[in-house]
């Protein structure tokens, strides 16, 4: 199968399994370094170029149906893109190896906050009155 195949089909894949939900950067990202032959560094940093369009076009679906939450996505938003910018800065200073086993290192925490606090099932009815307010746009 040509090369040029099988990047269409792993970007196909990726984009329904990221369309469903279902995390499809973990597949670009097991393509690019596993098939493709891309370092970490460069895997991650075009998984990151490949969510923009992806996230783009969702946020335009659900702002047609008046889905999105304004008053939590501006302020994320914008205390995202600095995030983003130190988390480029510290990657570039790590390198790949030092990037790798920080992310490691936060996975473990992650998963030991879940086996010691698990997440509750279900929302109380204030919780579900405080989300239906925040879903409402922005005026």
């Amino acid at each position: 199968m040509p090369t040029a195949m099988i990047a269409a089909l792993a970007g196909f894949l990726a984009g329904t399994a990221g369309a469903m939900g279902l995390g499809g950067g973990s597949i670009l990202l097991l393509y690019l370094t596993l098939v493709a032959g891309e370092d970490q560094l460069h895997a991650q940093g075009i998984n990151l170029l490949f969510f923009i369009p992806c996230a783009a076009a969702a946020l335009w679906l659900h702002q047609k149906e008046n889905r999105v939450p304004w008053r939590v996505v501006v302020p994320t938003a914008l205390w995202g893109l600095p995030g983003a910018a130190v988390g480029f800065w510290l990657s570039g200073r790590l390198g790949g190896q030092g990037t790798g086993k920080l992310f490691g290192l936060f996975l473990l925490a992650l998963g030991i906050r879940e086996l010691l606090f698990p997440p509750q099932k279900g929302f109380s009815d204030q919780q579900k009155a405080s989300l239906s307010q925040k879903t409402h746009p922005m005026p």
